[in-house]
């Protein structure tokens, strides 16, 4: 089967596109990636976004005009990374507009009829909503994906994806999910204060070079690790709607550091949170493995890895998992897995009364399709 996985994450950098192909195996999937590739948004679509999302609040039109240009935009980078191979079917995340996990409420955009239209296979989509229904907060859904890629029976293992927003998915060697959840701010913070500083110039801190320049202000830094989420148990879901911008200027200290200081002090939070989470698991010496944009932030992954010292610690890549394109295979998997009816969702880690069916169809030529899975499957 030729899938092609779309993402956007709380980074808002644009659409992640990969290009798989699946083939069902004893224990899962058997994966080959074929392309990856992320299309930025362009600066109009950007704005529109920040003007719509926490704290902002925006209009029944914003919203709706937004929903299709993100469907525009999703289609673009999935005509692009297909190029001319057909493809069997389209996975979409979208982008999410607003979440509130434990009010079971989230919305994520991009119009699946557009890309439906543009790529002529049918799309999966809304992969948040059914896990919501059931009791959950619809996030996070990866831990199930991060299970057949990155499970072990020789040692335990955590895999942490490194976005806007940070998850961990706790893999101990037995082969079931021991825990998910989101630990707080990956690389959301840090873009937020690179992007207010240069007013917009410049939107992230490239390889962590400005940070490595800096010094963690260590009052600051226990300041903000006294937020009370970070204290939560799980199963435990974040995003934007506490940790945006506004948060930079809930601390407002912040703006009386240095560029790189005040940088160098978010990733720290970063690393500081993440690591906590993981000691927070009853793994001994653990592989961690990285994935996200955040994982090409080295001063970020040499934090990580000083506040772990008896983890191996390690992009995944190391296991033919481009840390970039992660999360994009991600989605292409749980679109088989609709197409299967096979449920997805991990109730331990979203808080869901049971396990469920995720997503939508828009449907073309669903018939052959699903036919064509079953044979697959067999």
């Amino acid at each position: 089967m030729i899938a092609i996985g779309l993402m956007s994450g709380t980074s808002l950098d644009g659409v992640d596109a990969a290009l798989v192909e699946l083939r069902p195996a004893e224990h899962g999937y058997a994966i080959e990636l074929r392309r990856f590739a992320t299309t930025p948004f362009d600066p109009e679509l950007t704005a529109l976004l920040r003007a719509v999302l926490p704290p902002q609040s925006g209009s029944g039109a914003a919203i709706a005009e937004l929903h299709r240009r993100l469907g525009a935009a999703f289609a673009r980078a999935a005509v692009e990374i297909a190029g001319k191979t057909r493809v069997d079917y389209v996975a979409s995340h979208g982008q999410t507009i607003y979440h509130d996990g434990p009010r079971n409420i989230t919305l994520q955009l991009g119009d699946p009829f557009v890309i439906r239209e543009a790529v002529g296979a049918s799309v999966c989509y809304d992969f948040r909503s059914a896990d919501c229904a059931a009791g959950g907060a619809g996030a996070p859904l990866v831990p199930y994906v991060d299970a057949l890629l990155f499970g072990s029976r020789s040692e335990d293992r955590v895999a942490v994806n490194l976005g806007g927003i940070a998850n961990v998915t706790a893999l101990p060697r037995s082969g079931e999910i021991l825990a998910a959840f989101d630990t707080g701010p990956g690389n959301m913070l840090i873009d937020a204060c690179v992007r207010e500083r240069t007013n917009g110039a410049t939107s992230f801190d490239r390889d962590g070079a400005l940070a490595a320049r800096g010094r963690a202000d260590e009052t600051l830094l226990a300041a903000m690790l006294a937020d009370p989420y970070f204290a939560l148990t799980p199963p435990k879901t974040t995003g934007r709607e506490r940790f945006g911008a506004h948060f930079l200027r809930e601390h407002g200290s912040v703006g009386a550091l240095s560029l790189e200081d005040a940088l160098a002090t978010l990733t720290e939070l970063t690393a500081a949170s993440v690591a906590a989470a993981i000691r927070s698991l009853p793994f001994e010496r653990p592989r961690v493995i990285l994935s996200g944009g955040g994982a090409s932030n080295a001063t970020l992954t040499m934090r990580l890895a000083e506040r772990l010292p008896d983890c191996i610690v390690e992009r995944s890549d190391a296991m033919e998992i481009p840390a970039d394109a992660k999360e994009a295979i991600a989605f292409a998997v749980l679109g088989y897995e609709t197409l299967r009816e096979r449920a997805a969702n991990v109730p331990r880690a979203t808080g869901a009364r049971h396990a469920v069916t995720l997503g939508a169809i828009a449907p073309h030529g669903l018939r052959a399709l699903l036919e064509a899975v079953e044979r697959e499957c067999r």
